[in-house]
């Protein structure tokens, strides 16, 4: 049996995973296969530094074109992200002919449409399951499970470090600076945490989730961020007393083939699965016209389960080689993609008010939300002792996005309120 060669760009923790996969499960791979799988070549920065994987010299290059261009290798997989050189990268693979599998979440959100039809192109196949919540298999569920339902709706935790800082401040009591540092100490933050802690890694997932659910081509700039390093450990008080859970959910949304997507901190009612998504952990909520609600929960990153990921797409190129269908898949995203206006998007809101604490104040903010149409769930008022304020929470029924910034407009104006304290969408 001929094997099939491929070819690695990138031998960090996850590059190592997938080397340690595909040579200790030769036997598993070739049965499904129907032929070995070799790591023909590697792309190192250092060829001569010491690593904690045994891998033949030989086969390791510090140049990526002994890989991208090698007459031998069928498959390229790349695990070493970055942009700009790693597209230029995959773009010549696969006018070469070579199929790729990576785990670029960054480069998919950003210049998917692109490597796609260059894809389609060539007749190649590209994978990229690994972008998205490291071991889940959401992308491949998306585009087989459930290619004969229709989705309208995809909420998820799919940002670990985001989820460990939430849960620490909820389970401890904890204040966000503290967990920040304990999450950079464990290394599940960066030194800069920025794309992780301002919602900016999980709206690149979004975007990819988004595109595959609603087959429209969806852009980074489509999507709403807010991140979290404005929680407090007050509003977790706050949530949990109320029976919720604070979380950074990605929504994406369809409704009449109008389609909105976002990233911001929400309030989940703990009753929901996804409130008791703790520590690193991942999950994705999948709504379908047909099937209903569906939730897929694991690991999020890491090396074995992001690599689990990879490798299994390298196993479905090298099925579609044997069968001669690489490339054949079809677009994605054949759809005109049409974005819902403020005024169309709508959810359950929670705010919580400092206000002067005296007669009539009540009334007066509830007759701006009464103004804008925008009626009330609950509203609860606290007394501050020894502080002349008041604390007011109100969560609002389903009300418009452009009706809730108009009412938040009117409070900066209203003097009785002293601040907008927080302001947080509700599920569940």
């Amino acid at each position: 049996m001929k094997p099939v060669k491929v070819g690695l760009l990138g031998l960090g923790t996850v590059g190592t995973g997938v080397v340690r996969i595909v040579e200790g499960h030769q036997e598993d791979l070739a049965s499904q296969v129907g032929s070995p799988i070799v790591i023909e070549k590697v792309l190192v920065q250092n060829k001569n530094k010491a690593r904690n994987i045994a891998i033949d010299q030989d086969k390791l290059t510090e140049d990526p074109w002994d890989i991208i261009r090698h007459p031998d290798i069928d498959v390229i997989v790349e695990v070493m992200g970055g942009i700009g050189l790693t597209k230029e990268y995959i773009l010549e693979a696969l006018a070469l002919g070579k199929h790729v599998v990576t785990a670029n979440k960054d480069l998919m959100a950003l210049h998917g449409p692109e490597i796609l039809a260059k894809a389609q192109e060539n007749r190649c196949d590209i994978m990229y399951e690994a972008s998205v919540a490291g071991g889940i298999p959401i992308i491949r569920t998306l585009v087989e499970g459930f290619s004969s339902d229709r989705i309208n709706k995809i909420m998820g935790i799919v940002n670990g470090t985001t989820n460990f800082i939430l849960t620490k401040m909820s389970q401890e009591g904890a204040s966000y600076l503290d967990v920040l540092k304990e999450a950079q100490e464990l290394g599940y933050a960066e030194s800069d945490p920025t794309s992780d802690v301002e919602g900016l890694d999980a709206a690149r997932k979004m975007t990819i989730l988004a595109t595959i659910g609603f087959r429209a081509n969806v852009a980074l700039e489509d999507v709403s961020v807010q991140g979290i390093s404005s929680v407090t450990k007050e509003d977790i008080l706050y949530a949990k007393r109320l029976g919720y859970e604070v979380k950074l959910l990605g929504i994406a949304e369809r409704q009449d083939d109008l389609i909105s997507i976002s990233v911001q901190p929400t309030m989940v009612k703990q009753s929901h699965p996804i409130a008791s998504v703790n520590g690193v952990f991942n999950a994705v909520y999948v709504y379908g016209e047909a099937v209903g609600e569906t939730m897929f929960y694991g690991a999020g990153a890491g090396e074995l389960p992001t690599a689990t990921s990879i490798v299994s797409d390298l196993v479905a190129v090298v099925k579609n080689l044997k069968l001669g269908v690489n490339g054949m898949q079809g677009s994605l995203a054949y759809k005109e993609k049409k974005l819902k206006t403020d005024d169309q998007i709508s959810s359950k809101y929670f705010l919580l008010l400092k206000v002067a604490d005296r007669a009539g104040v009540l009334a007066r903010i509830t007759q701006v939300f009464a103004d804008f149409e925008v009626s009330l769930e609950s509203v609860l008022q606290q007394p501050t002792p020894s502080n002349p304020e008041a604390e007011i929470i109100i969560i609002t029924h389903d009300a418009n996005k452009a009706a809730i910034q108009k009412v938040l407009a009117t409070f900066e104006s209203l003097e009785v309120v002293h601040k907008v304290k927080s302001v947080y969408r509700v599920e569940g």
